[in-house]
């Protein structure tokens, strides 16, 4: 049996497991579940010092379950990581990050992870590491192809194609959130650029948007997009205008993107799905008014995986490539 040590590090939280392949052609199973909070405002240095503390406790755990005194006794062959920002495929290290992770850009990652701990090490985006995971076992297995976006903090996306994602050549494919959206004319994206469609189809641009709509004099930063859709699905008309909005600009935005990659099927993910059923008639309403005919049955579907996702995608390409056979 092999293990990997996985990890998912977002702006809110850094999420690791133990993933356990009982047979590569098997689905995997994730145990040993731990969080730790990111803190991004401590900066890069502080949070790196955080994903290695975590891959370590990751590590002893998955030990103490093998009763083995070492990583190898307990089969864990590699430390796979997905991150926040872009990742360069070839160090592993973090390319580039906007402010909403200050600090992150150049961090040594897969560098700093396999010293520390003696193992191999690789790293994708986050959105990429989830959209693998639910290519190669979720919502996508057994597809050509699929559009992978992740609807948070931020606005992610990832293109799997024929079972491997699409890094880009300095690993920065799919920041689909910094495509041009004309809803957010006049606003300024976190990487410093204008009309983003990060700022009208996140969960970030829900918050602001909802507060800005009660002409709330200074940002409330408790407030997030979860409890404005908490308050629409009650009936608060205020908030159901903000959700239904956020959620056509995305659609529109959604019909874009795949009149330019036309994938298979598109999965959505992330926790601004879970803002309820008139946000998803709004994405679908959006998307119709923006997609070609010839593409217009294009099934839109909720990732399967979870959390759990990102992952094992993490897992999935740190086995790939340290342990594929060569062709």
């Amino acid at each position: 049996m092999n293990k990997v040590i996985a990890l998912d590090i977002g702006a809110t939280k850094i999420a690791g497991g133990v993933v356990e392949y009982e047979q590569r052609d098997l689905p995997p199973v994730v145990g040993c579940r731990m969080t730790a909070q990111t803190l991004p405002q401590r900066k890069g240095d502080a949070v790196l010092e955080t994903v290695v503390e975590l891959a370590g406790k990751l590590l002893q755990a998955a030990m103490n379950d093998s009763d083995a005194n070492t990583a190898e006794d307990a089969g864990i062959v590699g430390i796979g990581v997905g991150s926040s920002g872009t990742i360069d495929p070839t160090t592993g290290s973090v390319r580039y990050s906007s402010e909403i992770m200050p600090g992150w850009s150049g961090q040594p990652l897969c560098c700093r992870l396999s010293e520390t701990y003696g193992l191999p090490a690789t790293a994708l985006g986050d959105v990429q590491a989830h959209a693998l995971g639910e290519a190669r076992w979720g919502a996508a297995r057994g597809s050509h192809s699929c559009l992978c976006v992740g609807i948070g903090t931020g606005l992610g996306g990832a293109f799997v194609l024929e079972n491997q994602v699409v890094q880009g050549f300095r690993g920065h494919a799919g920041h689909i959130g910094h495509t041009i959206h004309p809803a957010a004319a006049g606003l300024v994206c976190a990487c410093g650029a204008p009309a983003h469609a990060e700022l009208v189809a996140s969960g970030t641009a829900i918050a602001t948007a909802y507060q800005n709509r009660l002409f709330t004099d200074e940002l409330d930063p408790t407030l997030m997009g979860d409890e404005v859709a908490r308050r629409a699905n009650k009936g608060e008309l205020e908030a159901l205008a903000v959700i239904e909005a956020n959620g056509r600009a995305l659609g529109e935005a959604l019909g874009s993107w795949c009149n330019l990659l036309d994938p298979e099927l598109v999965v959505l993910c992330g926790s601004v799905t879970a803002a309820g059923h008139a946000w998803r008639i709004a994405v679908d309403e959006g998307f119709k008014s923006q997609i070609m005919q010839p593409l217009a049955d294009m099934a839109i579907v909720y990732a399967a995986l979870g959390p759990d996702a990102a992952l094992i995608g993490a897992a999935e390409h740190l086995l790939d490539k340290h342990f594929k056979p060569a062709d």
